[in-house]
């Protein structure tokens, strides 16, 4: 089982992620002004759904491969990379084309304050015209993973996430530029990455048997099971990123300061997430290898040991939260009343590794073996516990709203373990 050499550099890379997150709120966050970071956070959550929301381009092209792999079909996996960059080339010239309206009614959603909502359109955008780049890097992440590649994309995500990280450094502090120094940033970040990526790419593809079948690039109808996949993955992650999008907005509503103590608090979860969907992303892949092949041995076993290893990382990051969660804000921003307001909710991020770890795992789970819909339904009836409670609990100001994503996180987590259960009795074992 090769559950830990294939985790630790995606938990390093994934950890990348959220870093970045983390630098952001921290040189935004000390600017005298927390308006900015209001207005980082408002523009980095509309790029959530217009980023994110493309994220089965990473999900489904990881699910496929590996299953190609399992099935020793190795044309079908240099097949699903052209795919998928071209669905990634279409997909985000579209969000330039059309990103101006987009932008627009995200914002006009989110309802930031007069001060923020400014800042916030520059920020987005500037963050616009990096489209097409990150989405052809999500195909190629996707690509690699399920080859079970996993250096290959800690390379790739290390470099992006140093090469934004410095450059918010220097346009920030540096050059004294306030939340566009930050988006521009990430735009360099990303064709850098798109550039290596390529690179890693065409290298990988010497050394792997098969060819690519041009009618399985431009025939529509060769695109089928990738888009059915990809369909659902899309109102999946859509409803996902709604519920980020609505709790930052519900958040804002309270004013500039409890966004910004929310948005400290959830680079917590973020971090956390991402350290989880390590061992999430390998069981994508090795559980995708053994649905391909059909080893239910090997299936079970991949289950069990990622299990194992998502329940450990979470409890010790419930102790981290639980020790060092004020130090943590303090490093996060400098401004008294934004430290004091997240201080009041650190009990929520004390809970939660524990709640969500469950539903982290699962995901990977059901992408390893495209069971998608099951995704898509959690996410669903995750939201209709979500609104109503945050509805009911509105009295409890922003305690209710925490309140409210937690019950929706252990939502989440409870179907998808119903619908693993279900599916290792009726599905996923020998047939008799």
């Amino acid at each position: 089982m090769r559950i830990w050499p294939l985790a630790w550099p995606i938990i390093l890379s994934n950890i990348t992620v959220p870093l970045l997150g983390l630098v952001d709120t921290a040189v935004v966050g000390h600017l005298p002004d927390s308006r900015y970071l209001a207005a980082v956070t408002l523009g980095a959550t509309l790029f959530s759904f217009l980023y994110w929301g493309f994220g089965f381009l990473r999900m489904g092209t990881t699910g496929l491969v590996a299953q190609a792999i399992g099935r020793e079909a190795h044309s079908d996996v240099r097949n699903l990379l052209g795919q998928s960059l071209i669905m990634a080339a279409i997909i985000g010239a579209l969000l330039i084309i059309f990103g101006s309206p987009l932008i627009s009614i995200g914002l006009w959603l989110l309802d930031g304050s007069e001060a923020a909502t400014p800042l916030a359109r520059e920020y987005a955008e500037i963050r616009l015209w990096s489209a097409p780049a990150v989405l052809a890097n999500y195909a190629i992440l996707g690509w690699f993973l399920g080859q079970q590649n996993a250096r290959v994309t800690l390379m790739i995500l290390v470099l992006t996430n140093s090469v934004n990280i410095v450059l918010d450094l220097w346009f920030v502090v540096g050059l004294e530029m306030t939340s566009g120094g930050v988006a521009l940033a990430s735009v360099i970040a990303d064709y850098s990455a798109l550039a290596f990526g390529g690179y890693l790419v065409l290298r990988q593809l010497g050394h792997l048997e098969g060819c690519f079948q041009r009618q399985r690039l431009l025939v529509l109808s060769a695109y089928s099971a990738l888009l059915n996949v990809n369909a659902n993955l899309f109102v999946r992650t859509l409803g996902l990123l709604f519920a980020m999008a609505f709790f930052t907005a519900q958040g804002a509503r309270q004013g500039d300061t409890v966004l910004a103590a929310n948005a400290v608090l959830l680079q917590f979860i973020m971090l956390t997430s991402y350290a989880l969907d390590g061992f999430a992303h390998a069981a994508e892949s090795l559980v995708g290898r053994a649905f391909g092949r059909r080893d239910w041995k090997e299936f079970a076993a991949t289950v069990q040991a990622t299990a194992t290893f998502s329940f450990w990382t979470a409890a010790a990051a419930t102790l981290a939260f639980a020790l060092g969660g004020n130090y943590l804000v303090a490093l996060l921003t400098g401004l008294t009343e934004v430290r004091a307001t997240a201080a009041s909710y650190l009990p929520w991020m004390v809970v939660m590794p524990l709640i969500a770890v469950w539903s982290y795992l699962l995901d990977g789970v059901f992408i390893g073996t495209t069971a998608v819909r099951e995704m898509r339904n959690s996410i669903f009836i995750g939201l209709a516990v979500y609104i109503p409670s945050w509805w009911l609990s509105q009295g409890l100001g922003n305690h209710g709203l925490w309140l409210a994503f937690t019950l929706f996180m252990f939502t989440r987590s409870a179907v998808l373990i119903a619908y693993y259960y279900h599916y290792r009795q009726r599905r996923w074992r020998p047939q008799p």
